[in-house]
């Protein structure tokens, strides 16, 4: 549903974005993850046909955003950073007006009108004024406009921002239903958010793609060590004694003591099967096991090694 090749955008001699390759599959939630400036937005301008981008191309449903930039913008829902709203209409006027502009006509007007102000929790202000609204609530009015024309792609910049807790799971849900037949991409920089939400990752920094994956792949691509949790009845110095003896092992943290187990975090190379090791150590040892896993790396940490991994290679070329 989403196509990008070697999409690049350049403001003189700053580059916001270089060489992009990302696809978005119908039904599926992909979230453009990266920090304030990373090329995010960007990225959605010129997807939903507003930026002409330097070089490379990206399409939308099969239209291309170039050529074909009508096409696009009637195929897509697009909530930009700075909502487009006009604050002297009323919450009504203003989403009968943007579904009369999109080409929406009575019953199927009415209709979706319905939709978007139950979806979008907008019953209470539907015949206040924009500008005596919250900012919440003029997000939800965002969102609404960019549903109201049933589309088949939605981009979101920034979804849940100025939204309270209980507002922000009410759009996580509708974004998941909405990908039962739609397709979704939506931009942040809280990875809680993405975490959330998103199928698939595509990490950005400094106008380059980074990472792209689910959740668990990019794990594995920034894994730097494997991770194992364990809790063992033993004395703690003797345990982390004998931990720090088995083969391969990098590190041993002891985290606390819970229940009488001794609990620690202990760190070994890549792919090494330390688990298994360590299970047997315990065994030995007549050791009662509380538990025994692999840590795989949290999202955060994830993020943290592949931008900073993109910043160290950056610095060298400089």
């Amino acid at each position: 549903m989403i196509t990008v090749e070697n999409l690049s955008m350049h403001y003189g001699p700053v580059i916001a974005l270089y060489r992009a390759n990302f696809t978005v599959e119908r039904g599926e939630v992909v979230g453009l993850l990266g920090p304030n400036g990373a090329g995010k937005s960007t990225t959605m301008k010129i997807l939903t046909s507003y930026l002409y981008p330097t070089a490379g191309t990206a399409s939308v449903d099969g239209k291309s955003v170039l050529d074909e930039p009508l096409e696009v913008r009637q195929r897509i829902g697009y909530l930009p950073e700075v909502l487009p709203l006009y604050p002297d209409m009323e919450v009504r006027t203003y989403l009968d007006f943007v579904g009369r502009a999109r080409g929406l006509r009575r019953a199927v007007l009415q209709q979706r009108l319905e939709w978007v102000v139950h979806h979008c929790g907008l019953q209470p202000m539907y015949r206040k004024l924009v500008r005596e609204l919250s900012k919440g609530y003029r997000q939800r009015v965002g969102l609404a406009q960019a549903l109201i024309h049933d589309p088949q792609v939605i981009i979101l910049d920034e979804p849940t921002s100025g939204l309270d807790p209980h507002q922000i799971l009410e759009i996580r849900q509708l974004i998941r239903q909405l990908a039962d037949q739609k397709t979704v991409l939506l931009s942040t920089h809280i990875l809680q958010e993405v975490e959330a939400v998103a199928d698939r990752i595509v990490i950005i920094n400094g106008g380059l793609i980074v990472g792209n994956g689910t959740p668990q792949e990019l794990q594995r691509q920034a894994q730097r060590h494997t991770r194992i949790r364990i809790a063992v009845s033993a004395p703690q110095q003797e345990a982390e004694v004998a931990f720090k003896g088995v083969p391969q092992v990098l590190r041993v943290r002891y985290t606390g003591d819970a229940d009488g187990m001794q609990r620690f975090e202990i760190e070994a190379p890549p792919g090494v099967p330390l688990g298994h090791q360590l299970g047997a150590l315990a065994s030995a040892k007549g050791w009662q096991v509380s538990e025994l896993y692999v840590q795989p790396p949290t999202l955060e940490e994830t993020f943290l090694a592949l931008t900073e991994a993109h910043n160290t290679q950056e610095s060298t070329r400089a």
